[in-house]
């Protein structure tokens, strides 16, 4: 599998440069490097130039969407004219809101797979159908946070979802179809439904794993500002909660210290004070932080771009990838004070932010804008939640054994 990463950022904060950048830097060290974005494609001609370096795989959300619809059409058919409906022309179907991320994430996984076809610099597709390329690394622009963030989340949460509508055990027992529908005296969900979950099933996994992979990492970029700091403290507790690793973070776009000129000296304070905020929070978590300086101009050509990522190189530091446990870790404390500790990394988060809620055998913790469904090891669902604390960047989360459920001692 390549090494992958996955930059994203504030609106407006040069994600898509600093992407493009992180690719040609890895495309110089000799790396089989590509860039997947869904910018257009004017603008990544103009960034990357006419000879860029790296491979472009430019993703067209809408065209994903409608031939995906079509498809499903296609395969409900039967169901569609049980329900009376008519289906949609190609012509009507438009993409829905988070289209883009599916794209992206379809995009990706045939990126770590081998190359399915890549783009030229113009958005014209050069190589599709071609022979299946090992990449080194696979740069990905997401969209702006949180939705950049949450579109990772994507393949574990749809995983679930299709678990609760379709369970294991009813496409287990889809060989007795014609026998249930004899039953029930009416049709049950065909052949297609089942075929159609589970290759649902096989993609989604795959994508979890590789987003879930050590080899991949998310590069946070933002420019630097009284709400920088903030942006990057729910970011990185969204993180955490999900258990992704924070590769470093790119304070970009800084401006010039000393000018003469007392509108650019103010702008340019405004960033150092920022800058500070921002130093201080990455050299507590011992996150790498990346500071680039504005070039006077919008990037254009591999030279500009060049000389971004060598500025990135000498400020980032040899820090990798934090580890951590994707769902923390259990704390036994029954024989000292009669319970067990679920302790859960999310640094940065705030009390009045999280949200905690036990569900069965599950425990859904939010964080601000961050969402997960997490599920509870074998020795918690023989518990009861008596309590939780947030310390440290960290939620500890106390659970006391159920009398009912608790093996009791022997002798």
């Amino acid at each position: 599998m390549p090494q992958i990463v996955l930059v994203t950022g504030s609106g407006g904060s040069g994600r898509t440069t600093i992407a493009a950048a992180t690719a040609c830097a890895a495309a110089a060290q000799g790396h089989r490097t590509l860039l997947v974005s869904a910018e257009p494609a004017a603008l990544l001609g103009t960034l990357l130039g006419p000879e860029p370096g790296v491979a472009l795989r430019r993703v067209d959300a809408g065209g994903e969407f409608r031939a995906q619809a079509a498809a499903l059409q296609r395969r409900g058919q039967t169901v569609l004219d049980l329900l009376g409906a008519a289906p949609l022309d190609d012509e009507e179907l438009t993409e829905l809101p988070g289209a883009e991320a599916v794209a992206l994430l379809r995009a990706l996984r045939h990126a770590a797979d081998g190359a399915d076809g890549v783009d030229g610099a113009d958005g014209a597709r050069e190589t599709a159908g071609a022979e299946r390329v090992p990449w080194d690394t696979v740069v990905v622009d997401l969209p702006p946070t949180p939705h950049g963030l949450n579109a990772l989340l994507l393949p574990e949460q749809s995983r679930r979802y299709l678990r609760r509508l379709v369970p294991p055990e009813r496409q287990a027992a889809r060989a007795l179809r014609p026998v249930l529908a004899q039953l029930a005296g009416a049709p049950v969900p065909g052949q297609w439904l089942y075929d159609t979950t589970a290759r649902w099933e096989r993609e989604l996994a795959d994508l979890q794993r590789i987003v879930e992979s050590p080899r991949t990492a998310v590069r946070l970029v933002t420019e630097p500002g009284p709400l920088a700091a903030e942006a990057l403290r729910t970011a990185r507790a969204g993180l955490r909660l999900h258990g992704l690793a924070l590769e470093a973070v790119v304070a970009n776009r800084l401006l010039p210290t000393g000018s003469p000129d007392p509108w650019l000296a103010a702008l340019a304070g405004q960033q150092q004070d920022a800058l500070k905020d921002l130093r201080a929070t990455c050299e507590a978590e011992d996150i790498p932080l990346c500071e680039l300086p504005h070039l006077g101009r919008d990037p254009r050509g591999p030279e500009d771009l060049a000389g971004l990522a060598a500025a990135a190189r000498a400020t980032a530091g040899t820090a990798g990838p934090q580890e951590g446990a994707r769902q923390g870790r259990v704390e036994d404390r029954l024989a000292a004070d009669g319970h067990l500790v679920w302790r859960l990394p999310v640094p940065g988060a705030r009390r009045e932010e999280l949200e905690l809620v036990r569900r069965g055998d599950e425990l859904i913790v939010g964080v601000g804008a961050y969402r997960r469904v997490l599920a509870l090891p074998s020795a918690l669902r023989r518990c009861r939640v008596s309590g939780a604390a947030l310390d440290g960047g960290e939620l500890r989360v106390r659970f006391t054994p159920d009398p009912q459920l608790w093996p009791r001692p022997i002798g």
